[in-house]
């Protein structure tokens, strides 16, 4: 049995043009229409499993909230029926259902009292709630003089707190610190574990990777694309950067005199090992990708601390003025870890001609990486760092695995690291400096 249902899903707002066009329309004895109908959704259809996280992603104003309104009963469809199966607690709006004269000890009781809990279940979870939220003896004072960041710790705590069977969570995390982010997706994963339907949504497509097992891609209220969160968040940032391009006018820099002969790379990358998902205006494509060592061999393996050579080859179909080539290197799980590219390193190509090819090379080092699956996904475009037109982008076109290293990796990778003991820092006493670090040899 489905979690929730949207089946025709339509909601609208009425916009009116003027405060008094609503009291018009109010005492009219015909009911005249003074207002125009804004269709925050239209005829919207999907289904949400028991036990599923769902993500929805989408521009502000694409209709996110209002879904998750919707489903918490917060609102009432225009059209359609929504059906939701379960107990469910929403982290909507920042400090939605807070008091701010009252203190953060009588929000807890009244949140809670909303959610569902009685004053003992309240009483029995109540350091609990404090203990997670971590905002000290903020806790007895009014919720007004509280920063955005300790409203959204406690109304998360509490959130989670009734034993939730579905978990709306809204963008309100994003105004936490880093650290508290991280512990709400700890719980989070924690509440997938114990088989809580969660609806996320979140702008940090990283997250949505990491815990979505599926993606609903939203736009101006309709449904633009559902199912496996990488193909559907792919297809989502594809469509954000040909917009992002299309609202950014390139200054065309000056065009160098064009040599008779074409250009094409000495050596040329022409395989490509895999293509999850390709999008670009196909004015360039990319050709190929290898990666090799120092000495020009191919790498099958991720080897700590060594020298990794990425090469890409790329060739122009039409007039590519201001060409820039780059990859993005993934972790298993999907989430993007480090890329670069020619305008990132300072290297400006020059501008290439239709059946031009060019092979660049990117010598990377690699750190001591947790051993893992890693791919990477090259790609081709025409512009600036802060305004460009993509013309070929291939996900994940090429998977390797990291090596294990010598010693044991805590988190994503080891940072190059010196230690010394009882030394001096102070630049004004370098005699002594030195000195103690004698001593400290000869001890």
């Amino acid at each position: 049995m489905n979690a929730v249902e949207f089946q025709g899903v339509s909601k609208s707002y009425p916009i009116y043009a003027a405060p008094g066009d609503r009291l018009k329309e109010l005492l009219t004895l015909n009911r005249r229409q003074c207002h125009k109908d804004f269709w925050a959704l239209r005829d919207l259809s999907f289904e949400v499993k028991r036990g599923e996280t769902f993500c929805i992603v989408g521009e502000n104003g694409s209709g996110k909230s209002t879904l998750l309104q919707l489903v918490a009963g917060i609102l009432q469809p225009s059209a359609g029926t929504v059906s939701v199966r379960g107990r469910v607690s929403a982290l909507l709006e920042l400090g939605a259902g807070f008091n701010p004269e009252f203190s953060g000890r009588d929000n807890v009781y009244l949140n809670g009292s909303i959610l569902g809990l009685t004053t003992r279940q309240i009483d029995e979870r109540y350091k609990e709630i404090t203990d997670f939220a971590e905002i000290g003896d903020f806790i007895l004072q009014p919720v007004k003089t509280y920063s955005s960041g300790m409203v959204v710790r406690l109304a998360f705590a509490v959130a989670i707190s009734v034993d939730p069977e579905i978990l709306l969570v809204d963008e309100a995390l994003a105004v936490g610190d880093i650290y508290f982010r991280q512990r709400c997706m700890r719980k989070v994963h924690e509440l997938r574990q114990r088989g809580v339907t969660i609806l996320f949504v979140s702008h940090a497509v990283g997250d949505v990777k990491a815990i979505g097992d599926r993606a609903l891609w939203l736009e101006q209220g309709r449904r633009m694309e559902l199912g496996d969160t990488d193909r559907v968040v792919a297809k989502y940032l594809a469509a954000m950067v040909k917009k992002d391009s299309a609202y950014l006018l390139l200054k065309a820099r000056p065009e160098a005199p064009h040599p008779e002969a074409l250009v094409r790379a000495p050596e040329v990358a022409e395989h490509i090992p895999n293509i999850d998902h390709r999008y670009g205006d196909g004015r360039a494509e990319v050709l190929g990708i290898t990666a090799l060592d120092e000495h020009g061999q191919p790498v099958h393996l991720l080897e700590p601390n060594s020298r990794l050579v990425v090469r890409i080859s790329v060739r122009a179909k039409e007039e590519v003025p201001m060409p820039i080539v780059g990859f993005m290197m993934r972790n298993h799980l999907g989430v993007d870890f480090a890329g670069t590219n020619t305008a990132r390193e300072g290297h400006e190509l020059p501008a290439m001609r239709a059946g031009e090819i060019y092979t660049v090379d990117f010598h990377v080092d690699l750190p001591e990486l947790y051993p893992a699956s890693f791919s990477l996904s090259p790609a081709i475009a025409d512009g600036t760092l802060l305004g460009y037109k993509m013309c070929d982008w291939i996900d994940n076109a090429m998977a390797l695995q990291m090596g294990h290293s010598e010693g044991q990796i805590y988190g994503y990778l080891h940072l190059p690291c010196r230690v010394e003991v009882n030394s001096r820092l102070s630049p004004a006493e370098p005699e002594a400096r030195s000195a103690g670090l004698a001593e400290s040899r000869i001890g």
